[in-house]
C-alpha cells in the first residue's frame, strides 16, 4: 500500500507539468499576437493562460514540497 501512493504521485507530477507546458505554450502563442498583431482578444486570452499558470506552478510547488519531504 505505501508503494502505491508514490506512484499515483509521480503521475500527478508528469500530468501537472504536462498542463503547465499546455498553458505556457497558449501564454506563449497569444501573448505573441498580442504584441505582434496588436490583438486585444488574444491579450485577454494570454492573461486567462497566465493566471491558470500561476495556480498550475503554485500546485506545482506543493506536491514537489511534499516529495521532497519523504
Amino acid at each position: 500500500m505505501q508503494n502505491k501512493k508514490p506512484y499515483n504521485t509521480i503521475i500527478d507530477m508528469k500530468t501537472l507539468v504536462e498542463n503547465i507546458a499546455a498553458q505556457y505554450e497558449a501564454f506563449a502563442v497569444n501573448a505573441a499576437a498580442q504584441v505582434e498583431k496588436n490583438n486585444k482578444a488574444a491579450g485577454t486570452r494570454a492573461r486567462k493562460a497566465a493566471l491558470e499558470l500561476s495556480k498550475l506552478l503554485k500546485d506545482f510547488r506543493k506536491v514537489s514540497v511534499e516529495e521532497a519531504k519523504k
